[in-house]
C-alpha cells in the first residue's frame, strides 16, 4: 500500500543555554524586553512531522512518500533521506524560500524559548491526487502547511481514499467550520490529550459526536501511553518501556509512524496502537527526531515484552 505523509519538512536548530532565562529577565521590564542569550553551541537535526513520521515508517519497513514543500537550502534533507530510502518524488522546492526552521534554546532549567519560520510550508505541496489509487493509498494529514490541511481531506473523500487526520499544533489556526469537515469521513482522529479538550471546546462535541464523524479516535497520553476511542467502546494503551527518556520530542511522530505501519499490514487498531508505543519508546532514547534507531529483533523483543 502506498503511504502518503503530508506534512512539514524543517531543519530543528537545537541550542542550550548555559544559565537560567529568569535571571535576565525583569517581570517589571517585561514592556521594554530586549535581551540576548549566548548559547554554548547549536545543533542542526532534521525534523518536521512528515519527515518525522516517514523516517518512523521507513524503520518499520514501509516505503513512505513525503507530500511536502522544502526551501531552496533542501539539499542536506535530501541527502538525509536519500541515504534513509525515503523517496523525494512528491516533495515540492519553493526555490525563493528556506526550509522552515525551528530555533530552540533551552536553559538549565529546560525552559525553551522557540522562533518558528515557516519559509517553504507557506505553499502547498500540490499533490497530485489523481496519481493515486484510492485502492492501495493511505494518506495522513499531519500539521504542515494550512492550506493542504484544509483541502487534503476533501480531496481523499472525494476520490475514495482513506486518510487519517492529525491536526496538532495546528489546531488554533484552523476555524472551526473547516476543522469539523476535515474531521468528518477520517479512518482515525490522532490527538494528545491537551488536544483532544481544544478539539471538543472549538467544535462543541462530546466524545460520542466526535466518533459519528471519525471511525475512531486515539488519544496519546506521553509517558502514560495512550487510549483508544470507538463507537464500541474505550481501550487503555499502555507505554512500552524504554531503556532511558533522553528526549521526549518527536515521540508522538514516531506512534504515528508504528501505527500506520501496523493499519497498512490489515492488523487490529488496538495491536496497531501498541505498534506505535513500542516505536515510541526508541525515539525516547535519543536526542533529536530522527536519530534512534531498532532492527526487527530489537522491536519484536520490545513488542512482545521481552525485558532488554
Amino acid at each position: 500500500m502506498k503511504i502518503i505523509v503530508s506534512g512539514s519538512l524543517a531543519y530543528d536548530r537545537i541550542m542550550d543555554f548555559p544559565g537560567y532565562f529568569k535571571e535576565h529577565i525583569l517581570p517589571e521590564k517585561i514592556h521594554v524586553l530586549n535581551v540576548c542569550f549566548q548559547v554554548n553551541d547549536m545543533k542542526e537535526k532534521f525534523g518536521g512531522t512528515a519527515g518525522n513520521i516517514a523516517y518512523a515508517l521507513t524503520l518499520m519497513g514501509q516505503t513512505p512518500f513525503i507530500s511536502a514543500t522544502i526551501g531552496r537550502d533542501y539539499h542536506r534533507y535530501f541527502e538525509w533521506l536519500k541515504k534513509n530510502g525515503i523517496s523525494t518524488e512528491y516533495i515540492r522546492i519553493i526555490e525563493d524560500e528556506f526550509t522552515a526552521g525551528a530555533y530552540i534554546t533551552t536553559d538549565r532549567a529546560d525552559n525553551q524559548i522557540t522562533g518558528f519560520h515557516p519559509g517553504a510550508m507557506k505553499y502547498s505541496s500540490a499533490l497530485a491526487f489523481d496519481r493515486l489509487d484510492p485502492r492501495d493509498t493511505l494518506v495522513i494529514v499531519s500539521p504542515g502547511n494550512l492550506e493542504d490541511m484544509v483541502k487534503y481531506p476533501d480531496l481523499c473523500k472525494a476520490r475514495g481514499i482513506p486518510f487519517i487526520f492529525d491536526p496538532g499544533q495546528s489546531l488554533p489556526m484552523l476555524p472551526t467550520e473547516e476543522l469539523v469537515r476535515a474531521i468528518e469521513g477520517c479512518r482515525l482522529l490522532i490527538a494528545n490529550d491537551y488536544e483532544l479538550d481544544l478539539i471538543l471546546c472549538k467544535t462543541g462535541m462530546n466524545k460520542e459526536a466526535l466518533l459519528k464523524r471519525a471511525s475512531a479516535v486515539i488519544v496519546t497520553l506521553g509517558e502514560m501511553g495512550s487510549r483508544l476511542f470507538t463507537p464500541g467502546g474505550e481501550i487503555s494503551i499502555p507505554p512500552a518501556k524504554p531503556k532511558a527518556v533522553k528526549d521526549p520530542t518527536g515521540a508522538g511522530d514516531s506512534y504515528r509512524g508504528g501505527l500506520i505501519s501496523g493499519l497498512v499490514k490489515g492488523l487490529a487498531i488496538e495491536q496497531c496502537a501498541w505498534m506505535g508505543s513500542v516505536c515510541a519508546s526508541f525515539a525516547v532514547e535519543c536526542y533529536g527526531t530522527q536519530e534512534y534507531r531498532f532492527n526487527s529483533e530489537e522491536f519484536n523483543k520490545r513488542f512482545n515484552g521481552v525485558p532488554d
